[in-house]
C-alpha cells in the first residue's frame, strides 16, 4: 500500500491535477485570475428563487474541506517542506480553480431533478458523458466511481475526521467524541439534502469566522515578524524541498495526515465529491455554480491556508517536533493563550461534524445511484453512525493508506473523465456565457 502511495499521491495525482488545471484555464483565459470583478458580480447573480441557494450549496461543499484538512495539512507541509511550501500551495490552488470550476459546472449540467429537487454528481455526469459512445463503459465507470465515494464518505470523511477530533481534544475520552458526533450526526444523515444543507449554512460561516478573527488576532499581534515571514516563504520557495512539500500540502485532503505527506486534495479539486452538494443548488446555469466552486477553492485554499500557515510561521511549534494537528494546537496557544489552543480543538470537532454529514450525504447519492433500494440508505447511514464510534477509538495508520489510495484513484479517474468531457467540446458549452 504504501508502494502505490508513493507513486499515486507522489506521482501520478500532481502531474495530472496541475496539468489538467493549466490546460482548462488555458481554454478559460484564466478569467477568474485575470477578471475578478466578473467573477464576483456572476456570484452575486446566481441565485434563483426557490430551492437549495448557491450560497448554501457552497457551504456544504465548504464543510467536506474546512477545517481539519486546513488545520493539519498546512502543518504538514511546512513540517515537510519548509515555508517555502506555502508558496507551492498557492500556485497549485490557482491553478486547480480550473478543475473545480469545470467539475461543478459538469455536475450542474448533468444533473436530475425530483420532487425535492436537484441532485447529481460526479457518477451521474460520467454515466452521460460516455454512454452516446461507450454505455456498458459507461454503466460500469459509473458504478465505480459510486462505490469509490461511498467508501470515501466512510473512511475519508467520517473515520478520519472523528479520529482526528478525538485526537484534538484529548482531555476527553475518545469513545465520548465519537458517541456525541455519531449521535448529532445520524439523525441528520437519515434527512434530506436540505437538512443537511441548513446545518452547514449555520455551522461553516460561523466557524469559518471565528477561525479567521481568532488567527487574525494572532498574525496582528505579531506584525513586526510578519513581513520576515513572507520573505522566509519566498525565499524558500525554489528549493527542491519547499516545492515537493509545498505540492504534498495543497494535495492532502481533509483527512488529516500523521507522519508523511501525501498527494491528497486539501480542497477536494478535481476529487470528484464536492459537485454532488453543487448538483442541488438552484442557480442560474452550470457557469455561475461553476464560479462558486472557484471561489470554494479560495476560501479553502488561499484565505484559510495561509492564515493558518502564518499563526505557525510566527511561532516556534517546528523546533518543538510537533506533527499535524498538535502543531496547529500549539501555534494557537503560544500565538494568543491556552484558551485559544481549546477554542481551536473545539472547532476542530465542529468541522469533523459538518465534514461527516456532508460526506455522508456524498454517499447516500452515490449509493442511490446504484440503487433505489430504501433500506439500503437505511444500512448506510447505519454504517456510517458504527463508523463515527470506530474513527474515535481506531488506530489509524492503515485507514490513512487506504484513504490516500481511495482518494488518488478517484481523482485519476473523475480528471480522466473531465478531459474526455473537454475533447467533446462541453467545457466551451459552459463557457459561453463568459463572452
Amino acid at each position: 500500500m504504501e508502494t502505490v502511495n508513493a507513486w499515486l499521491s507522489g506521482i501520478a495525482v500532481p502531474v495530472i491535477l496541475l496539468a489538467a488545471g493549466i490546460y482548462f484555464g488555458a481554454k478559460m483565459k484564466f478569467f477568474f485570475l485575470f477578471h475578478p470583478v466578473k467573477l464576483m458580480k456572476n456570484l452575486s447573480e446566481a441565485s434563483v428563487a426557490g430551492g437549495i441557494s448557491p450560497f448554501r450549496a457552497l457551504t456544504q461543499a465548504l464543510a467536506g474541506t474546512l477545517g481539519v484538512g486546513n488545520m493539519t495539512g498546512v502543518a504538514a507541509a511546512i513540517c515537510a517542506g519548509g515555508a517555502g511550501a506555502v508558496f507551492w500551495m498557492w500556485v497549485s490552488a490557482f491553478l486547480a480553480m480550473s478543475v473545480k470550476y469545470f467539475e461543478v459546472a459538469l455536475a450542474v449540467l448533468w444533473r436530475r431533478k425530483d420532487s425535492r429537487g436537484y441532485y447529481g454528481g460526479s457518477m451521474y455526469y460520467i454515466r452521460d458523458i460516455f454512454k452516446g459512445r461507450f454505455p456498458i463503459f459507461a454503466k460500469a465507470f459509473s458504478a465505480v466511481f459510486a462505490v469509490l465515494c461511498i467508501f470515501n464518505s466512510l473512511i475519508t470523511g467520517n473515520i478520519l475526521q472523528v479520529n482526528s477530533a478525538a485526537v484534538a481534544f484529548s482531555a476527553v475520552r475518545p469513545l465520548w467524541i465519537g458517541a456525541v458526533i455519531c449521535l448529532l450526526a445520524v439523525p441528520v444523515m437519515a434527512g434530506s439534502a436540505k437538512r443537511v444543507s441548513a446545518v452547514t449554512l449555520g455551522l461553516i460561516p460561523l466557524l469559518s469566522g471565528i477561525y479567521t478573527a481568532l488567527s487574525l488576532i494572532i498574525i496582528i499581534s505579531g506584525f513586526r515578524n510578519v513581513q520576515s515571514v513572507f520573505i522566509r516563504i519566498f525565499n524558500e520557495a525554489f528549493s527542491l524541498r519547499a516545492a515537493g512539500g509545498g505540492a504534498g500540502g495543497f494535495l492532502i485532503a481533509n483527512a488529516i495526515r500523521y507522519g508523511t505527506v501525501r498527494g491528497i486534495i486539501s480542497n477536494e479539486a478535481g476529487m470528484g465529491t464536492s459537485p454532488t452538494a453543487h448538483a442541488g443548488a438552484n442557480t442560474k446555469s452550470p457557469h455561475h455554480q461553476g464560479c462558486f466552486g472557484i471561489f470554494e477553492v479560495f476560501a479553502d485554499t488561499i484565505v484559510l491556508c495561509t492564515l493558518t500557515a502564518l499563526v505557525i510561521l510566527l511561532s516556534d511549534g517546528i523546533e518543538s517536533g510537533l506533527y499535524g494537528i498538535q502543531l496547529t494546537l500549539y501555534a494557537f496557544s503560544f500565538g494568543a493563550g491556552p484558551a485559544a489552543g481549546i477554542v481551536v480543538a473545539i472547532s476542530v470537532i465542529l468541522f469533523a461534524y459538518a465534514t461527516v454529514i456532508c460526506q455522508a450525504e456524498y454517499g447516500i447519492v452515490a449509493l442511490k445511484s446504484l440503487t433505489d433500494r430504501s433500506w439500503a440508505v437505511v444500512l448506510y447511514i447505519a454504517l456510517s453512525g458504527a463508523c463515527c464510534l470506530i474513527g474515535a477509538v481506531i488506530s489509524a495508520e492503515r485507514v490513512w493508506q487506504m484513504a490516500d489510495i481511495l482518494t488518488s484513484v478517484m481523482t485519476v479517474l473523475n480528471i480522466l473523465c473531465l478531459l474526455y468531457a473537454c475533447r467533446k467540446g462541453y467545457l466551451a458549452r459552459i463557457i459561453k456565457k463568459l463572452q
